[in-house]
């Protein structure tokens, strides 16, 4: 009698971050304050900046529930104070003091900062829908353009990588910013992955100088909510 062995197998491949490789989780601000007309928002570096809604700030003690049981070896936000406001909860549940990167700051928008570009898309300007038809940020009046956006955010998420080998990071950054992250890591079309939602994570993973996009404006966190039709960055 022969013994019946057990046939091969191998189950389906599940992603493991390469060894000396670094997980960025993206993540947008929390809803920040309504613009009002005869109101701008202060200006700090020339972007508005505006302070967290009352749903942005229950949208950044969400994100801070998420991932509290993760790790996280740093936070990164940016100059302007609606990331610092959404990385509070979870730099507080965590115990990690936050890092500034302000290369990752809002795309500069011109003569339409301040709030501006929120009005100009509700009354669909001619030059808004010219922008956003083109997925060119260049074409508001004395914005950034994409090239130059993307000249510095690829670099800070560069640093940020190389300052955390094997290591897991979050980024509280701006839609625009995600928008350009995640467009240049995946060579897609420049909107293809614009408006993320306020409060979402999106998952990049640095292996040397490729990065390879995981996840996508997940919102698993924020009541079950899911956007079905995408929204300029604003």
């Amino acid at each position: 009698m022969t013994r019946q062995t057990r046939p091969v197998e191998h189950r389906q491949f599940r992603f493991r971050p390469p060894p000396g490789s670094t997980e960025v989780l993206l993540v947008r601000h929390g809803e920040s304050a309504p613009a009002r007309e005869g109101q701008p928002f202060p200006l700090v570096g020339g972007h508005g900046d505006p302070p967290l809604s009352p749903e942005g700030r229950w949208q950044a003690e969400q994100l801070g529930m998420r991932l509290a049981g993760e790790r996280v070896d740093a936070i990164y936000v940016t100059t302007l104070r609606r990331t610092v406001e959404t990385a509070q909860p979870l730099a507080e549940r965590l115990g990690v003091r936050p890092l500034v990167e302000p290369d990752l700051r809002e795309v500069y928008l011109g003569e339409w900062e301040g709030g501006m570009l929120r009005f100009m898309a509700a009354r669909r300007d001619p030059r808004f829908v010219a922008a956003m038809d083109a997925e060119e940020w260049g074409l508001i009046p004395g914005a950034e353009t994409n090239d130059q956006l993307r000249a510095r955010v690829m670099p800070a998420l560069d640093r940020i990588a190389r300052a955390h080998p094997d290591g897991r990071v979050v980024v509280v950054a701006h839609g625009g910013v995600i928008g350009c992250a995640l467009a240049s890591a995946t060579g897609s079309r420049p909107f293809a992955f614009a408006g993320s939602d306020n409060g979402s994570i999106s998952h990049l993973v640095a292996v040397g100088d490729r990065w390879v996009l995981r996840r996508f404006n997940d919102t698993g966190h924020l009541a079950g909510e899911l956007s079905v039709a995408g929204e300029p960055p604003t």
